[in-house]
């Protein structure tokens, strides 16, 4: 299905893009500390939440352009969540990892807002899983960018 790619701006998702990738790079190396290394050192704990925070808000920025550039507008987007879930509908990536990614909104949520205590076993398990999603993430929006590139042609 071709989408009026004209209206999507290139520039803001590629260069989110980009930095979702950086962050990814800054974060792999954290991936090769046990959970314990990581918990006990409130310096790369605190790197860890952070580059995760700043990897998810960037990806909803994206998500919030894309569906509204391409939407119709009548779009079901009440939470964060959503956003990710909505792509799947534009034709971006599939369903399954669709539903892969989108809690990792909730984890931005408790970040933020600081819900409580922040379970340092949830900022763990979630570095893998967004070193993992979001490279996956980012390849998808880049096919989504070439996409458009080529029926400009």
């Amino acid at each position: 299905m071709p989408f009026p790619q004209n209206m999507l701006d290139h520039e803001l998702i590629q260069r989110k893009v980009k930095l979702i990738q950086e962050d990814l790079s800054l974060l792999e190396p954290m991936a090769d500390y046990s959970f314990d290394q990581i918990a006990k050192d409130q310096t790369k704990y605190d790197a860890v939440e952070r580059r995760l925070e700043r990897i998810v808000t960037r990806a909803i920025d994206v998500n919030r352009h894309v569906i509204a550039e391409l939407g119709k507008g009548n779009e079901s987007v009440r939470t964060y969540e959503d956003t990710f879930l909505r792509l799947v509908d534009l034709g971006v990536y599939p369903e399954k990892f669709a539903k892969e990614i989108a809690p990792s909104a909730g984890l931005r949520n408790i970040l933020v807002h600081e819900y409580d205590e922040v379970d340092p076993k949830l900022v763990f398990q979630s570095m893998g899983k967004a070193l993992f999603q979001y490279a996956k993430y980012c390849d998808y929006l880049l096919k989504l960018l070439a996409k458009g590139r080529k029926n400009e042609s």
